[in-house]
């Protein structure tokens, strides 16, 4: 029986043919079986992130870092099932978010939804889009760890999942989207996940204000192992972040799964490169660091290029991502703790511009020819789709940053930031004297 590659993953914002349902399409058990390995996968990068930025952190505020990973899979769990689901890739309103039919998940069960997939169950499809909608927003706490008070971080990333996220899922990815209507590509989230999340990540940076010891002294990472352990699990979970949003178990889905791996390997070798060149030393922070950046930047394009091209992007993505975080921050002095934006923007935004580049329908027939490709006009809807992006970050986490400020106080004082966020927070020690 013959099927039609499907990409509405977070991914495809392709015209709408692309995603009609063939007669006699059915559930395929093959497409089931990896979109739901894909979903695990994707599940684990959230705790892994956690692991990822508790080392990065003084000793003080392992717990409270890690708890700004962990405490998103309790709060867009439940705030998917809600409304966010719906909102996200429910009936379009005016091509910019959806309506509220699929509530509760009302309607979502076991049939397929041919809008986004023929294949697969529509509560699979569901559960999949969780995942990326559950650690999107972990990604923001990098940028402002160890001065943000818990409830207000709580509170900040419910709304922020709601109003930056939600919209610009469905805009991009869901039926009817303005952007997915235009032909933007985004394979797995480069401007949905990466540019929101490192833009938001930056603006709440400064808005809340530097840590009381930035730039008087070196603040170092208190535990390189479990930034290891994190960036391992994370590089895991990452292949079926990118190969799973083809949702089918198809050749697509191995490019993308080959991208990912010469994209991210490549980059950390850049990264120990520049490291040893730089510093006279190959650090093991930084060689993960590179590696999730190869990771960031192959993300919008892994389904849509080839393996020459994700080597390219693996060469250049760190390259741009290590002079903002070593030069522009440096500059212009602001404390984005962890580099989310320095990472996860200025890569997905590098990653959006090379999809537009190198895309090509000999990879990739749901998808469109790029600029090498002959198409230059393919540039406007991906320029469109960053632009987007960063200005809804940057807006609304501003608004929202001072929205929560006035039912709670958002930023820890003097005196909490010496005591350390563990104790303040959750009373709790990440490790006590025997």
């Amino acid at each position: 029986m013959k099927r039609s590659v499907l990409f509405a993953c977070p991914a495809a914002l392709m015209p709408i043919a692309a995603f009609a349902a063939e007669p006699g399409s059915e559930l395929s058990p093959g497409d089931m079986a990896y979109v739901a390995v894909a979903t695990l996968l994707v599940l684990i990068m959230t705790p892994a992130l956690g692991f990822f930025y508790g080392g990065l952190v003084r000793r003080k505020n392992t717990l409270n870092t890690m708890m700004m990973s962990f405490i998103c899979l309790a709060i867009f769990t439940v705030q998917w099932f809600l409304f966010g689901y719906s909102l996200s890739f429910g009936p379009d309103v005016g091509g910019v978010i959806g309506n509220l039919d699929w509530a509760f998940l009302n309607g979502v069960g076991m049939e397929a939804n041919p809008d986004y997939s023929t294949t697969i169950p529509h509560i699979l499809f569901c559960m999949f889009q969780m995942a990326f909608a559950i650690l999107t927003p972990a990604i923001v706490s990098g940028g402002i760890v160890e001065r943000t008070r818990f409830p207000a971080y709580c509170l900040f990333i419910l709304l922020w999942g709601t109003f930056v996220y939600d919209p610009m899922c469905h805009m991009v990815w869901g039926v009817g989207g303005f952007i997915r209507d235009m032909g933007a590509l985004d394979f797995a989230g480069g401007t949905v996940i990466h540019i929101t999340s490192g833009f938001s990540a930056l603006t709440a940076a400064i808005l809340i204000g530097k840590r009381k010891d930035f730039g008087a002294a070196a603040i170092r990472p208190h535990n390189i192992p479990y930034v290891c352990l994190g960036a391992s699990f994370l590089w895991l979970g990452w292949f079926g972040f990118n190969s799973g949003a083809g949702l089918t178990s198809s050749a697509v889905m191995a490019q993308a799964l080959a991208n990912t791996g010469i994209a991210s390997c490549t980059a950390g070798l850049v990264w120990a490169i520049l490291d040893k060149f730089i510093h006279q030393k190959v650090t093991t922070v930084g060689l993960m660091t590179g590696i999730v950046a190869g990771l960031v930047g192959v993300t919008p394009a892994a389904g849509f290029v080839d393996s020459t091209a994700a080597f390219f992007i693996g060469l250049t993505t760190p390259c741009i991502c290590y002079f903002f975080i070593a030069c522009v921050k440096a500059h212009f002095k602001y404390d984005d703790a962890l580099d989310a934006f320095g990472c996860h923007g200025v890569g997905g935004v590098w990653g959006a511009l090379m999809t537009g580049v190198f895309c090509t329908k000999a990879v990739n027939e749901a998808g469109a020819d790029g600029l090498l490709a002959g198409n230059p006009a393919q540039m406007i809807p991906q320029i469109t789709g960053i632009l987007v992006g960063i200005v809804m970050a940057v807006v609304v986490t501003a608004i929202l940053i001072k929205f929560v400020g006035l039912f709670l106080r958002v930023r820890a004082t003097a005196s909490e930031e010496a005591q350390g966020l563990d104790l303040i927070e959750h009373g709790e020690r990440s490790y006590n004297k025997l």
